[in-house]
């Protein structure tokens, strides 16, 4: 592909993305994260909880959890039978709690209890990676630092011509390069809402889709 071809491609990439934003706004013009929370340190706890678990499941979890240890520096001091106990439910329950116990003494030792506010310095606290310091970062502070490409994101950015990679890393630059930084936080979470309400994996609600006309399974070509 010479460079001229790439720039043209990018170019149209970015134009059919401006009426994908558009038409996901008219649909979605409330999306939120569906996580539970009050404040960062909730919702940081529970990112970290909903990995390869289902936000209903977590929601269920976390307010006997808040509860108990409802800032960091209680649950830095928590016990880790004790918070395998109120998280069993959700999976791989002994790393969870590890995770959440070590996040905690973290932030307490290195950050005065509070979350820091890059991602850079996120990713530096157990079980936090690029999708969970996104989500944060994005849902409580409103910073735009990257794009959550979560299961969903990934298979409808794909779907749609955005990308063409399945590496996470790599979808999120792709988008980051074609989505205008205001729309980075809310376009995550409105594809995520699309995925879970109309575009579902197993059963597609593909005559009910706003973004029909923009998606290569009904006839348009997917950019390369």
């Amino acid at each position: 592909m010479t460079e001229s071809t790439a720039e043209k491609a990018l170019a149209e990439r970015k134009k059919r993305v401006r009426k994908i934003v558009t038409a996901l706004k008219q649909t979605y013009p409330d999306a939120e994260c569906a996580l539970h929370h009050d404040n960062a340190f909730q919702l940081l706890a529970a990112t970290i909880l909903s990995a390869q678990c289902t936000d209903e499941r977590v929601n269920k979890v976390t307010p006997a959890l808040f509860k108990k240890y409802p800032n960091a520096a209680k649950l830095a001091r928590a016990k880790q039978e004790d918070v395998e106990t109120i998280i069993q439910s959700c999976g791989f329950f002994r790393s969870k709690a590890k995770n959440l116990i070590g996040m905690a003494k973290a932030l307490v030792n290195n950050f005065d209890g509070e979350l820091p506010r890059t991602v850079e310095e996120m990713i530096t606290l157990p079980g936090v990676g690029r999708k969970t310091a996104n989500v944060v970062l994005g849902t409580v502070y409103g910073l735009a630092s990257g794009v959550v490409v979560d299961t969903h994101v990934k298979r409808i950015s794909n779907l749609l011509g955005l990308t063409t990679s399945q590496n996470p890393e790599i979808i999120e630059r792709d988008l980051m390069d074609i989505l205008p930084k205001k729309e980075w936080v809310d376009f995550s979470h409105r594809l995520i809402h699309h995925g879970r309400q109309i575009c579902i994996a197993r059963r597609p609600k593909c005559l009910e889709c706003p973004l029909l006309k923009l998606c290569p399974r009904v006839g348009l070509v997917p950019l390369q």
